[in-house]
Parts: C-alpha cells; structure tokens; sequence
C-alpha cells in the first residue's frame, strides 16, 4: 500500500469536490438567499484542504496503483466527500447538528435519497442545489470522473475503475480506461440534459427542473418538495421521471452501444430483458392489487404503480404516493424489488439483476445436476461462459448482504424501532433506495432514528454504494500485512 499516493489522490478527490461548491454558490448569488457565506467558506476550506495535500504529495513514489491501493482510494475518496460535504450544511446553519449533516451528506454521495430534513422547502437555493449535486456527482462516480482526467496527472487507473464501478463484471468500452470513464460520463450527461428540458416543456420550473434531473440520473430520488414529485400532481412529469428512472437504471454501456447505432441491444442483453419483463410484470401485478382497493381509476392505478415500481427497483427513491397505505401484496413486491435492484453498470443499487439472474440458474443447474449427475453443464450469460471465479465472487456478495441486512436490523430493532421500520430502513440503505415502510415510509424520513441508529444506516449507505467488498477488505487482516 501506498501512502503517498492515496493521500494524493485523496486531495485532488477534495479538490475536485471543493471547486464543485462554485456551482451551488452562483445560484445562492442568483437567488440572494442566506447560504452565500456557508458555501464560499466551505469552498474555502476543502480546495485549500485538497490543494495542501496535493502540494504536500509531490513526486509520489509510485504511479502505478495496486488493488489495495484501488480499494483504498475508493473508500476513502468517498468518506472524504460525505465529510467534506456536510460543511455546506453546516456553516450555512441549514442543518447544524454533524450526525445529520453527514447523514444527509453521505446519503447524497451514495444516492440514497433517505433524509433527516422535516422542511425541505425552507432550505435556501444553494443548499437545495448542493443537495442536489452531490447526487449528480456520486451517479456515475466521482471517483470515475476523476480516472477520465488521470492522464494528465500520469496515474493509471484500472484499479479504481474496479473498485468503484457497480458491477460484477467490469465492462471496457474503450482500450484505455480513461477513455471508458469519460464515454460513461458523456452519456450520463447527455442523459440528464435531455431530461432537464424534457422537464422544462412541460411547464416546471428552471432550477426545479435542473435540481430533480441531477436526482432522477443517479438514481438519488432527493427532491426539492416536500411531498417529492406528488406536489407536481402532473401525469405528464410523472411519466418523464418514470422513462429516466428506467434509463438510469440499464447498463451505461448499453446505452452507449444504442446510441453508436446498435438498436437492438437491449433485446439481445439478458439481464436488460430480464430487468424490463420485471419492472412490468411488477407495474401490473400492484396495479391490479390497488385497483378498486385504493384508486376507483384504473388508470390512476397504473400511473401510481408505474410510477412506485420504477422508483423502488430503480432505487430511485421518488415517490407520488403513500404506498405504507397500499395493501399488503403491493407493500411485498416493493419490498423485494428494495432488494432486487437494477442492472448491473446501471447507477442504481440493490443486489442487482444480473447478480439475482446467475444465482437462481446456477441453482437450476445444480437441480439439474441431482437428477443428471454425470452432465456437464455451463453457466452461460449472454452466450458466453461464467468463470467460476465470478460465481463465487457473487454467492460472497449475496452471502456477505443478507448477512449485512440481518445484522444491521437486529441493531435497528434493538434501538426501539418497530419490526417493519427496522426492516425497511436497512433495506433502504443498503439498497441506496431512501424512503423504506413505516416510519422511514414515503410520509415520514429517518430524523427520529437514534443517532446509534444513524451511524448504522449511514455504514449500510456507504457498504451498498461500494458493493460491500471494497470497505469490507479494508477491515480484514490480510489487507494491512505486507
């Protein structure tokens, strides 16, 4: 393990993030609103912070990463962030208590989308857009953004495009990584671009239509409403959000295949068509459940429905309703779609499709090994063989989440709260979905959680953005021998 060159990329990571204040800092100029002081000094802080670090780090021994170095970085970088992020909150007084504020901050860099905040709208502009932006730079990755600038720095990256990218299998669109970050960043921007004035048309305000494009892309689900997108009350939003939540849930890399020309990628990829015949058979099962029990419309049924399915298996988090209320199946299926997730590559969380897909046919295959013991057979994943290594890789994952999600519940319920919040609210976190049942339901957020409790939830935020490997091996022994 390096050091030296963690702590300098740690810093140019801090840089980065303290120059990004500027964004949020023209708007409270624009708006005249309170946060004007809290953001310049926050800027102040962290670029100085960053700058001294990169000063301090000059000539590293090395410039080449090893994986304990990747590992490292990554966890780090976005512990840094979640810090270094809470300062806006806190010196423009919009939420002066640490524990809350890193909460809220570490929440937006995974893109959770749970929040301790009880009047959103009495925020001023630039904290709402902050809010907002950490989302945006924690979708896609800003640890991925900074390998797309890392030739100029002459480090390589490869380690850390592995440690931070959300999927099993790393998928290179070009020779060279940097190459790949900055084509996966293109997309995600283009993407939010085209949601933004898709949003605008419609008749929604400028900065809210900016402010809910930077948490529809990541899959964040922060909203600068109280009531989320139901205060819009507007079929035609509802529906926008509903196709960006279900883009930002694909494979990044398809997307940019789509885009090149290859129309039919979507239908050749597994996992998509796996992934799209769930997120409609789940619309269709609640709207039917709801249908005459909830909503007398079955097309409002249907909008509600589409509209909560693709926000909790995206891990988005939005909500138009308050499904704590819907009946007991529809609250199930929202449930195991917390767990279920999006697509691989996606910037969504959960244990994802892909993972969810190889594990039920590796159990097939071994259903199929009883009844024909001495048949050979092959996982295959779009046509081409799983190494067994990738297997093994995911049965840890799975082992290593449930194993997560029981544990962090138990503390849950241990600190007074009732079964199905204590459910929800891990569920919710490790999934970086948000808004969970019962008291952390569509209606309520996680203010009246213990603070032990919130420490816990934010551990699950961190654990389920990084795909629980990448902080796990820090803690194990063999990481820190030589």
């Amino acid at each position: 393990m390096h050091a030296r060159i963690i702590t300098r990329f740690t810093g140019i990571l801090i840089l980065f993030l303290g120059l990004s204040m500027a964004g949020p800092l023209v708007v409270a100029f624009i708006f005249r609103d309170t946060s004007i002081y809290g953001l310049s000094l926050s800027l102040f802080i962290t670029s100085l912070t960053g700058l001294i670090l990169i000063i301090c780090t000059r000539n590293p021994e090395t410039r080449h990463f090893s994986s304990r170095d990747g590992l490292a970085i990554v966890t780090l970088g976005w512990v840094m962030a979640a810090l270094f992020g809470t300062l806006p909150y806190i010196l423009s007084g919009a939420i002066p208590d640490f524990t809350d504020a890193f909460f809220e901050s570490m929440s937006g860099f995974t893109t959770t989308g749970a929040s301790i905040l009880n009047h959103i709208e009495s925020l001023p502009e630039g904290i709402l857009f902050w809010r907002s932006l950490t989302q945006w730079l924690g979708g896609m990755g800003i640890i991925v953004l900074s390998i797309a600038i890392l030739p100029f720095l002459g480090i390589g990256g490869m380690q850390l495009y592995k440690a931070e990218v959300p999927s099993p299998v790393v998928d290179k669109l070009k020779p060279r990584i940097s190459e790949t970050a900055k084509t996966l960043w293109k997309v995600y921007l283009l993407f939010t671009c085209v949601e933004i004035l898709l949003l605008m048309a419609g008749g929604m305000p400028v900065f809210d239509s900016i402010c809910n494009a930077f948490c529809t892309m990541p899959t964040g689900g922060f909203s600068i409403r109280n009531g989320s997108i139901a205060d819009y009350n507007s079929v035609y939003f509802d529906f926008v959000f509903i196709l960006f939540m279900v883009l930002a849930g694909i494979n990044f890399s398809l997307h940019y295949r789509l885009i090149k020309g290859d129309l039919n990628i979507f239908g050749r990829d597994s996992e998509c068509r796996v992934f799209l015949v769930l997120v409609a058979a789940f619309i269709i099962m609640i709207t039917l459940n709801i249908h005459g029990t909830v909503y007398s419309s079955i097309a409002q049924a249907f909008r509600h429905a589409a509209f909560q399915v693709s926000s909790i298996i995206t891990t988005t988090g939005f909500v138009t309703a308050d499904y704590a209320t819907w009946p007991a199946l529809s609250q199930l299926i929202l449930l195991v779609s917390m767990f279920f997730g999006a697509m691989a590559g996606s910037t969504g969380g959960g244990i994802k499709i892909m993972r969810i897909m190889l594990l039920a046919r590796h159990g097939y295959q071994q259903i199929f090994q009883v009844i024909h013991p001495r048949a050979v057979t092959t996982l295959k994943l779009n046509g081409r063989p799983v190494p067994g290594e990738i297997l093994s890789s995911i049965w840890g994952f799975f082992t290593l989440y449930i194993g997560i999600f029981v544990a962090a519940t138990l503390i849950m319920a241990a600190l007074g709260l009732d079964l199905i919040s204590s459910l929800a609210s891990v569920a919710a976190s490790l999934g970086n979905i948000g808004p969970g049942l019962g008291t952390v339901g569509p209606t309520g957020n996680y203010a009246g959680v213990p603070l032990l409790g919130k420490w816990v939830l934010v551990l699950c935020m961190l654990l389920g953005r990084l795909e629980i490997y990448t902080v796990i091996a820090l803690l194990a022994p063999a990481y820190w021998r030589k």
